[in-house]
């Protein structure tokens, strides 16, 4: 592909995002060089089937939420893309711990520290770590 050629599809990022995405393409000299682009219709696509997938799971974890099989650390691990072994990387707790804070009886008891180890990780507050959306 020409870097004249490197699609342009604007759809997930706005004009003030930063980020970008990194392709490849031949210049005008045949050498190739990075080129950025803003998204491109097919990779847009994929994402959004992606997405679309963690939406679906975010909803069947709000649904166990509510019959009260799961804790709101669940909802906000899955809709922040973050599964356990990246959560426990990140968090330093283990994968074990971390199911066990799944446990919304447990999840109730846990101290502000804790809470706050996993909301950093999760980039919300300690409070949206707590709630659920309606």
């Amino acid at each position: 592909m020409k870097v004249e050629d490197v699609p342009q599809d604007r759809k997930y990022l706005k004009e003030s995002d930063v980020v970008r995405n990194v392709d490849y393409a031949i210049d005008s000299e045949g050498h190739y060089r990075a080129v950025s682009s803003v998204g491109w219709e097919v990779k847009n696509d994929a994402l959004e089937l992606a997405l679309d997938e963690v939406d679906e799971r975010c909803q069947e974890i709000l649904e166990k939420i509510r019959r009260g099989e799961s804790s709101p650390l669940e909802y906000h691990a899955e809709k922040n893309l973050m599964p356990i072994d990246l959560l426990s990387d990140y968090s330093g707790y283990s994968k074990r711990t971390i199911r066990k804070h799944f446990d919304p009886k447990v999840f109730a008891k846990l101290d502000e520290q804790t809470l706050g180890v996993y909301a950093e990780v999760l980039r919300i507050s300690v409070e949206e770590l707590k709630s659920i959306p309606d």
